[in-house]
């Protein structure tokens, strides 16, 4: 039986659009009429522009585009926290709940000038959290068992993706927020080095906590969309001009490492044991490939406080002017974060910075030896949407919402690519990730190797599923 265009993958559908097999209008009314069929069980992505989309799509049709990095109308979801021209962005607040921009912002914006094809945009956590849920649109449920968490922040997307709403769709991470719920859902997602994709007006233009990245069903996918996605703008003075002539190319260039480090825990987080299982699990399908499989391990001593602190600083300084006006219309756990950055002493900020400095180090020296770090991607499986977060790991408790996944902001503070893929499933069926850590600006190495990976785990072959109810 032929598979119908939304189960296609989108590096497959993308060939078809440029040979003229199939219009981006078919292409489109495949994937709005797979919306309509499963997201009333889901919630991924509760803002559409179907109207919006059409006219985009026929534009096309009627001006075939050129260059390597077009997409050709392939339909995608972007996030909430993005503005997206003409279309709702809330941020998940009740206080933006009509605000609609008058322009798309940097990251939009290079990704429509290359084909690309809103469909919907994708649910968030009100501001910014590990769980989509807000008082805008409510929350997400994960397709793999609905009564689950679809993670965050970019829970939207990826819950839309694992269910085969849309072929691609953005993403955003300051501790996770992209990798969580990729592994939440089964789905691949990139956390690309500083720069490499350039941001709009409302992150701070020299911090580097804060990317935008690619999400898809498969590497070869998030490589597709990486092209779409990179170059300079004159508006983010981190952005730089790529060198690579085309990702999705560069994957037939086979990266074989030498050394491949690995480890449970970063030697610093409580991990679940059916999380240490399937990653375990995971380890020895990997074993015996040609490469070494090491437990050497950087430190990450003093991380997790400076992440904290840090983040606290970007918190206020991108959110405290609204909690000043606006007060208890924000979310609390909002409030005491850029609370947080308002009261961080000068000394902190001085130690959270050596702590940053001293790991960047850790990882060049550690480099040098080995070509990538591997650890899970979440200390913990999806857990249920009725908990705003996870409170406690294996009896350690988490004293704020952001605890439960500090193995992925840790990562984020070595500023290296991080590409989050599935590697297995829990005996319940939930989907378990890995990410694989590698140098700054080693993003083709790093996506060659996560499809070898990808192939050796098979899981990426299962999706797209059409949402369970507790499927156990």
């Amino acid at each position: 039986m032929v598979n119908q265009i939304w189960e296609m993958s989108a590096v497959e559908v993308h060939r078809l659009l440029k040979e003229k097999k199939l219009s981006a209008r078919e292409v489109l009314e495949s994937s709005i009429s797979r919306v309509e069929e499963v997201d009333n069980e889901l919630n991924a992505l509760p803002e559409k522009c179907f109207d919006r989309a059409r006219k985009i799509a026929e534009r096309i049709d009627n001006n075939p585009p050129n260059g390597i990095r077009n997409l050709h109308g392939l339909p995608i979801a972007i996030k909430d926290y993005n503005d997206l021209s003409g279309v709702k962005t809330t941020y998940g607040s009740l206080l933006f709940k009509d605000n609609i921009p008058k322009d798309s912002d940097r990251t939009v914006r290079i990704l429509e000038d290359n084909g690309a094809n809103c469909v919907a945009k994708s649910n968030v956590p009100e501001w910014a959290g590990g769980h989509t849920f807000n008082p805008v649109y409510g929350l997400t449920r994960n397709p793999w068992d609905t009564s689950k968490s679809s993670g965050g922040s970019s829970g939207g997307s990826s819950a839309a993706l694992a269910s085969g709403q849309v072929f691609l769709a953005t993403g955003n991470d300051l501790g996770g927020s992209l990798r969580t719920p990729a592994a939440f859902n089964g789905v691949v997602g990139l956390r690309p080095s500083p720069g490499l994709i350039p941001r709009g007006k409302r992150y701070m233009p020299f911090d580097t906590l804060w990317v935008e990245g690619p999400m898809a069903r498969s590497v070869e996918d998030v490589a597709l969309m990486l092209d779409a996605m990179v170059g300079h703008d004159i508006g983010d003075p981190l952005s730089y001009p790529c060198i690579e002539n085309s990702f999705l190319e560069e994957l037939d260039t086979e990266y074989k490492p030498s050394s491949v480090a690995v480890s449970e825990d970063l030697g610093i987080v409580p991990v679940e044991g059916e999380v240490r299982h399937a990653f375990r699990a995971a380890i020895r399908k990997i074993s015996g490939f040609g490469w070494d499989v090491t437990h050497e391990m950087p430190s990450f001593a003093g991380v997790l406080d400076a992440f904290k602190v840090l983040r606290g600083l970007l918190m206020a300084t991108m959110l405290g002017d609204l909690v000043k006006k606006y007060g208890d219309q924000i979310l609390v756990d909002i409030r005491k974060n850029v609370q947080l950055g308002f009261e961080v002493k000068n000394t902190e900020i001085v130690e959270a910075e050596k702590v940053r400095r001293q790991l960047t180090l850790n990882m060049e020296n550690f480099f040098r030896r080995n070509d990538f770090l591997i650890c899970p991607t979440a200390s913990v499986v999806p857990f249920s949407v009725e908990k705003p977060y996870v409170k406690e790991i294996e009896g350690k408790k988490c004293e704020t919402y952001v605890d439960w996944f500090s193995i992925t902001f840790a990562i984020t503070m070595t500023s290296c690519p991080t590409l989050s893929i599935p590697c297995g499933f829990t005996a319940s069926g939930l989907p378990v990730g890995i990410q694989i850590v590698a140098p700054p600006r080693n993003e083709a190495r790093l996506l060659s190797f996560g499809t070898r990976l990808q192939e050796i785990f098979r899981v990426t072959g299962k999706l797209p599923i059409s949402p369970r109810a507790n499927p156990s």
